[in-house]
C-alpha cells in the first residue's frame, strides 16, 4: 500500500479521500489555489502546498505543477477525484512517465471512454444497445442540423468530451437547432477544451440510472449495483438515490453485466461508472440504451457505500497499488436503500443561478462524517445520516469553482424510511448567508412524483407548479420568529432574559416597579412596531402587550396570543394562537433567518428612516444576475429592443446563462465588453423607452 498521495482536487471531495487515507495509515498532500488558501481541503492533508492563481487553468487544471509538488513531495501516487484532471488521458500519461501512480483507470480506458461518439460506436461493436442519433466526426452545423431532422426532434445536443450536463441541450424545433449547437460548442469549448458534438434522439420520458463498477489489474471484474439519478435540472444531478425504485432482478443482473461488458472492453481498472437512460416499457419494465462511461468515481458514490457497507475510495486505494478486488461478484450484497441530495449554493426560483457568497450560517442535522460502516460491526447498519463537505462555517463560495455546498446521505431499511430521514435531515438544515437549493430539495423529496418513484429526467420541469416559486413561511411566522429574536436580543418582555430578571414570580416578594424589564406601564398597554420586508412586499406588525401582561402578535387586522422563550442562541420555543413551534432564527443586521417545520423564510426587519429614499426609478437597469464573465454581447447602443430578447451571455461556475430584455425599450448604453468579469448586481446595459430615444 502506499505510504503518501497527492490529492489533486479540492473541496469535499479532497476531504472525503484524505479521510480514507488517514484511517488507512497514508500521508496527505493537498494542493490549492490562492482562492482556497483557507479551505478545509487544505486543513484536512497532512502537507499543502499552493500551486497558483484562483482560476481553475492556473491552479488544479496545471498538470505539470500538480506533478513537480508530487516528486517534491515524495507523494507515490495522485488521486484525481473527480472533475479537473480525473478524466484527462494526458495526465494520466504523464502520472505514469512520471513513475507515480494514477489513482484511476489506465490512459488507454480514459481515451476509449473519453469521447461519448468514440465510446458509443466501441459499444455498439459490443451489442450494447444506443439511442438512435449522429455519433460521426464531421460536425459541421449544416450536416449536424440535417441528422436531427433525419432522427426527428425532439433531439440532444451534446458535447461528445462533457460532463456534467455542459455542453448539452434540448431542442424541440429546427429553427432553434443553430442557436442551441452555437451555445453548446461555447460551453463544450469552455469546460473540455474540446467543441465536437453528438446528436441523439431526446428520450421523453427518460430515467438516468447508471452502474457502479470496480476492475483490478488481474483481470477481475464486478459491479456494485445502480444507482437513479434521474432527478435532475440543466441535466445535472440534484437527487441520487441507490438501488433504483422498480428495478426488477432481471433487468438488474443485464444491466450489471452490460456494465461490465463495457469495462472489460477497454481493459478498464478502477472505479468507473456506466450510464444508461432507460425508458419503461409495455409490461412495466425498462429498456435501456447505454449513454456514457465515467471514468472516475462519481459524486454520489456514497449511496453506493451505504447500501453496500464498503469504502469505494479504499478500494480504489487497493487497486491502484497492485491489490485483487477485496471482493467477488457473489459476495456483494444490497442491503436497505440511501438516498443523496446535493446542496448547492443556487436559486432555483431564478432559473437555479449559481449564488456567491459567505455562509454566515452553517448548521447541519446531527450526522457522522464519512466512517466505513464495517469498522464497528461487520453486520451493523450504516449511518442514518452523512455529511460530505469541504466547507464549515464562515467560509465563502466564490465563483471560481462548482457551486455544490455538500452532500447530504440518508440511509434507511427501505425507501419510505430514508425518504422521512431525508426530509428531516433537510429540515436540520440552516444555511444563511446565500440563496441555497435546501428548501427547494425538501419540496421535491415530499412530491408526490418523488416519493411514488413516478421519476424521469423531467421531474423538475413537469413539476414546476409545485417545486419553484412557492411561497415562504407564512408571515404570521415569520412575524414570530422576527419578534422572539428582536425580544431575546434586548432582553425584553416576553423573553427568558426579562422573566429571569423579573423577581415577581418569587413568591410574594416585593419587587420595584422601576427597575423591571417586563414592559409594565402605569397608564396601561403598549405596542411595539416591526416593519417586515418578505418577498418583495412590506407588512406592519405589531406586538401588543394588553392590560394583563400578556403579549398578542398583531398583523392587520388579525391577532395571534403571543409567548415566546429562548432554548439556545437560536432556538425559540413559540405559542402563536393555538400552535406551537419551535423556530430557529439567525439575523445578520437587517436580514433576520426563519426556519421553522413549515420550511424558511428570509425577511428584512426595516428601519423606515435608514432606508428613506431608497426607492429610486431602477426600471432602465438590466443587472447581472450573479458574478460572472461577459462571453456573448447580443445588442448594441441605439438598437431597438423587444421584452424577451435575449441580450447578454454571461458565464458563471461553468454554465452559460442569457440575460433578456425586462422589457421593450432602445438600448441607451452598454456598459461592459465582451470578456469583462461582472459583480453580482453589477449594470450590464441601461433600457430607455422609445418613445424617449
Amino acid at each position: 500500500m502506499f505510504k503518501k498521495i497527492l490529492i489533486a482536487n479540492r473541496g469535499e471531495i479532497a476531504c472525503r479521500v484524505a479521510a480514507t487515507a488517514r484511517r488507512l495509515g497514508i500521508r496527505t498532500v493537498a494542493v490549492y489555489s490562492e482562492a482556497d488558501a483557507q479551505a478545509q481541503h487544505v486543513h484536512a492533508c497532512d502537507e499543502a502546498v499552493c500551486i497558483g492563481g484562483a482560476a481553475p487553468r492556473d491552479s488544479y487544471l496545471r498538470a505539470e505543477r500538480i506533478l513537480e509538488v508530487a516528486r517534491a513531495t515524495g507523494a507515490e501516487a495522485v488521486h484525481p477525484g473527480y472533475g479537473f484532471l480525473s478524466e484527462n488521458e494526458a495526465f494520466a500519461q504523464a502520472c505514469a512517465d512520471a513513475g507515480i501512480a494514477f489513482i484511476g483507470p489506465p490512459p488507454s480506458a480514459i481515451a476509449a471512454m473519453g469521447s461519448k461518439a468514440a465510446a458509443k460506436a466501441l459499444m455498439e461493436r459490443s451489442g450494447v444497445p444506443l439511442v438512435p442519433g449522429y455519433h460521426g466526426r464531421d460536425n459541421d452545423p449544416a450536416l449536424l442540423a440535417r441528422e436531427a431532422g433525419r432522427i426527428g426532434y425532439p433531439v440532444l445536443i451534446k458535447a461528445s468530451a462533457g460532463g456534467g450536463g455542459k455542453g448539452m441541450r434540448r431542442v424541440d424545433r429546427a429553427e432553434d437547432f443553430d442557436a442551441a449547437l452555437a451555445a453548446c460548442q461555447r460551453e463544450a469549448r469552455s469546460s473540455f477544451g474540446d467543441d465536437h458534438v453528438l446528436v441523439e434522439r431526446y428520450v421523453t420520458r427518460p430515467r438516468h440510472i447508471e452502474i457502479q463498477v470496480f476492475a483490478d489489474t488481474l483481470g477481475h471484474c464486478v459491479h456494485l449495483f445502480e444507482r437513479d439519478c434521474s432527478v435532475q435540472r440543466r441535466h445535472q444531478k440534484v437527487l441520487e438515490e441507490a438501488p433504483a425504485p422498480g428495478m426488477s432482478p432481471r433487468r438488474r443482473e443485464e444491466m450489471g453485466a452490460a456494465a461490465v461488458a463495457a469495462a472489460r472492453a477497454v481493459g478498464y481498472v478502477g472505479a468507473g461508472t456506466v450510464e444508461f437512460i432507460a425508458e419503461e416499457v409495455d409490461d412495466g419494465d425498462l429498456r435501456f440504451y447505454f449513454m456514457e462511461m465515467n471514468t472516475r468515481l462519481q459524486v454520489e458514490h456514497p449511496v453506493t457505500e451505504a447500501i453496500t457497507g464498503l469504502d469505494l475510495v479504499e478500494w480504489q486505494l487497493r487497486v491502484a497499488a497492485g491489490q485483487p478486488l477485496p471482493r467477488a461478484q457473489h459476495d456483494l450484497q444490497i442491503h436497505g436503500h440511501a438516498i443523496e441530495a446535493r446542496i448547492c449554493a443556487e436559486n432555483p426560483d431564478a432559473g437555479f443561478l449559481p449564488a456567491t457568497g459567505t455562509m454566515d450560517v452553517l448548521r447541519w442535522p446531527a450526522h457522522v462524517a464519512f466512517r466505513r460502516n464495517a469498522d464497528a460491526d461487520p453486520h451493523g447498519e450504516p449511518a442514518a445520516v452523512r455529511v460530505d463537505a469541504g466547507v464549515v462555517e464562515g467560509n465563502a463560495i466564490s465563483p471560481h469553482y462548482d457551486s455544490m455546498i455538500a452532500k447530504l446521505i440518508v440511509w434507511g431499511e427501505n425507501r419510505a424510511q430514508a425518504l422521512a430521514r431525508l426530509d428531516a435531515a433537510l429540515r436540520a438544515t440552516h444555511i444563511v448567508g446565500l440563496h441555497t437549493n435546501a428548501a427547494f430539495l425538501r419540496r421535491v423529496v415530499n412530491s408526490r412524483a418523488f416519493s411514488t418513484a413516478d421519476l424521469d429526467t423531467a421531474l423538475i420541469e413537469r413539476e414546476r407548479a409545485a417545486l419553484l416559486d412557492q411561497p415562504t413561511l407564512a408571515l404570521e411566522l415569520v412575524a414570530a420568529g422576527v419578534v422572539a429574536h428582536a425580544l431575546a436580543a434586548e432582553g425584553a418582555p416576553g423573553s427568558a432574559e426579562a422573566a429571569a430578571a423579573n423577581p415577581a414570580s418569587n413568591g410574594g416578594a416585593w419587587r420595584d416597579p422601576w427597575s423591571c424589564r417586563d414592559g409594565w406601564r402605569l397608564h396601561g398597554g403598549a405596542r411595539r412596531h416591526f416593519d417586515i420586508e418578505l418577498a418583495g412586499t412590506h407588512h406592519a406588525v405589531a406586538l401588543a402587550r394588553l392590560h394583563d401582561g400578556s403579549l398578542e402578535l398583531q398583523i392587520g387586522e388579525q391577532r395571534w396570543p403571543y409567548t415566546c422563550q429562548q432554548r439556545g442562541a437560536s432556538s425559540h420555543d413559540i405559542q402563536l394562537g393555538t400552535r406551537r413551534l419551535s423556530l430557529a432564527v439567525y439575523a445578520h443586521g437587517e436580514r433576520v433567518a426563519v426556519f421553522a417545520d413549515d420550511g424558511m423564510a428570509i425577511a428584512h426587519e426595516v428601519d423606515v428612516i435608514a432606508h428613506a429614499g431608497d426607492h429610486a426609478a431602477e426600471g432602465g437597469r438590466l443587472t447581472a444576475p450573479m458574478p460572472g464573465k461577459v462571453i456573448a454581447l447580443h445588442a448594441q447602443a441605439g438598437q431597438r429592443v423587444s421584452k424577451g430578447q435575449p441580450l447578454a451571455v454571461m458565464e458563471a461556475m461553468k454554465m452559460e446563462h442569457t440575460l433578456h430584455a425586462p422589457r421593450d425599450g432602445v438600448v441607451a448604453e452598454v456598459l461592459y465588453s465582451v470578456g469583462d468579469q461582472v459583480a453580482e448586481g453589477g449594470e450590464l446595459l441601461r433600457l430607455e423607452d422609445v418613445s424617449a430615444a
